[in-house]
């Protein structure tokens, strides 16, 4: 049977599919509409697609690391409940290594990719996963780092991976755990774009207490405290976190070499779910 454009925007419009999909569906159900949404209901795609517009904000960050790679990755789903399911850690996990192993350039060519632990392609495991939780389940972001690398994970919330020059196990741990806590995000002041730096000294020049200065007065000023805010963004030039007393610059002396680290929080940037979680158990039980 002819499978015309009008049957496939149908179908899609009955289950939020994607063209694809009920091209798909309707040639194996050779026209039938009904049993063609029955298959994509069955294989889960249809309530997948329809999820895909919610707001994914929640969600873990995991990380890999072996002798000669490290991989860290963000995954979102929509409520922290979900979040904290078994079978979405095991997900995130099984992402994270796989990322590790593959090396994929963006998360397009990772949902393209088939998982070696399964033998399905990630963009359908994900659909399966979306079907099986009940909530938007998205592959953010992630970072791959090959030779000497540590990592930290916070409670799935924060997430750093560091690269050093050579392994010292308990060195490293201090650094990850520092980065996590105090959010350097540069590696030494050289790593600053100037672009960052005009716009810190823009700001400091607009502030209401140097207005009355002359020029000459108010850029001395701004250029001491330009130095104390891009020294808090540099890891190196940051008080130690267990010993405030000590630079991490002098704490790395004649050890190790810092090459570069990413530090992730969960959900950084992404619209927020403002609704009532008692008020979102109500109406999945339509109270």
């Amino acid at each position: 049977m002819n499978i015309t454009a009008a049957m496939v925007k149908e179908l899609r419009d009955k289950t939020g599919a994607g063209m694809m999909d009920c091209k798909k569906a309707l040639t194996e159900a050779e026209g039938d509409m009904e049993k063609a949404v029955e298959a994509l209901r069955q294989k889960g795609i249809a309530s997948a697609e329809k999820k895909m517009g919610r707001i994914a904000a929640e969600g873990l960050v995991a990380s890999y690391v072996d002798d000669k790679v490290g991989a860290m990755v963000e995954v979102n789903c929509e409520t922290d409940f979900v979040a904290k399911n078994e079978e979405f850690k095991e997900f995130t996990k099984n992402m994270a290594e796989m990322i590790a192993t593959a090396k994929p350039k963006d998360v397009d060519e990772l949902l393209t990719m088939t998982c070696p632990k399964c033998g399905k392609v990630v963009a359908d495991i994900v659909k399966e996963k979306i079907a099986s939780i009940g909530e938007k389940i998205t592959i953010r972001r992630f970072v791959v780092m090959e030779g000497n690398n540590a990592t930290y994970i916070h409670n799935g919330k924060i997430g750093v991976l560091l690269n050093t020059d050579k392994k010292d196990d308990v060195l490293t741990k201090d650094l990850c755990l520092h980065i996590a806590s105090s959010a350097p995000e540069f590696v030494q002041s050289s790593d600053i774009p100037a672009e960052v730096r005009e716009e810190e000294k823009r700001i400091e020049m607009g502030k209401e207490d140097l207005q009355n200065k002359p020029e000459n007065i108010r850029e001395k000023i701004v250029e001491g405290r330009l130095h104390k805010i891009l020294a808090q963004k540099c890891l190196l030039e940051q008080p130690f976190v267990k010993d405030p007393n000590t630079t991490v610059a002098q704490l790395l002396e004649g050890k190790l070499t810092v090459n570069k680290f990413v530090r992730y929080t969960l959900g950084e940037g992404l619209e927020k779910r403002n609704e009532n979680f008692a008020d979102e158990v109500m109406k999945q039980i339509g109270g």
